[in-house]
């Protein structure tokens, strides 16, 4: 491969975890602008297919939405199957699916063992898992992007708890042993948003989101289409990129 950049993604399959959520639908849209198929897999969608079918589309594309939950493996090789059936490859995985709730890095006594193991289980082994099911036919495109959506929470030590911090710094650290592991055929990469606009962590509202701003250089929280066109990027200009993180949080972590 030449990994030289691309306007377009034509003929390629992308599939999207938590493909639903802010920012797996913005990527979604951006990715099939460009011309790439796109696969929504999600937990629990009854507007799955309507908001698949809405994406951007031309001669050549065709998009869908699998259910199937990260952290149930079977689950994940089921829809590894069907994107192997239905499309015959995938170039494209990006991994956005996951949850979180806010404990104070202070109470050790609210982050049990039972939240612990949840938090681990949908942030940090349900990615993994996801890319195993995915690995073979992103190898075999000989082209393939996993984008995993990390946080800057991963090398911040800040964030909705201190598991989701250690479930990120684990998926960041890995993602850059994968990108060692399966180069030069896929390129790893994760990209790490601050607060984003949006209702992944629960009961943070307008006041939170003021709160951040007040103090983010950029003087705004991000937006998904902040870290979709990230991925965007990297899927066609920032192709030499593998083994590494992109920090797209408007400089808070400084």
């Amino acid at each position: 491969m030449s990994f030289d950049p691309t306007s377009r993604l034509d003929g390629k399959v992308a599939v999207i975890t938590g493909g639903l959520g802010a920012i797996g639908h913005a990527s979604a849209r951006r990715l099939a602008a460009l011309g790439a198929s796109c696969v929504l897999v999600h937990r629990k969608g009854e507007d799955a297919d309507a908001r698949a079918a809405a994406l951007p589309h031309a001669d050549g594309q065709r998009h869908s939405a699998l259910r199937a939950d990260i952290v149930d493996t079977p689950s994940l090789q089921r829809a590894a199957a069907a994107v192997q059936a239905s499309y015959g490859r995938c170039d494209i995985l990006v991994n956005s699916a996951g949850h979180t709730q806010p404990v104070p890095a202070a109470d050790l006594d609210a982050l049990t063992d039972e939240l612990i193991d949840e938090l681990l289980r949908a942030n940090f082994r349900g990615v993994f898992a996801t890319i195993r099911a995915f690995a073979p036919m992103l190898k075999a495109s000989g082209d393939g992007l996993v984008v995993n959506v990390s946080s800057i929470a991963g090398f911040t030590g800040v964030g909705s708890n201190l598991a989701y911090v250690a479930a990120k710094a684990g998926l960041d650290v890995v993602g850059d042993a994968l990108a060692k592991a399966l180069a030069p055929a896929v390129r790893v990469v994760s990209v790490s948003p601050g607060a984003v606009e949006s209702g992944f962590v629960p009961g943070r509202g307008a006041e939170f989101a003021d709160k951040m701003a007040a103090t983010t250089p950029l003087g705004r929280i991000g937006r998904p289409e902040d870290v979709a066109a990230t991925i965007e990027a990297l899927a066609t200009t920032l192709r030499f990129v593998t083994g590494t993180r992109i920090v797209v949080d408007g400089g808070r972590h400084l």
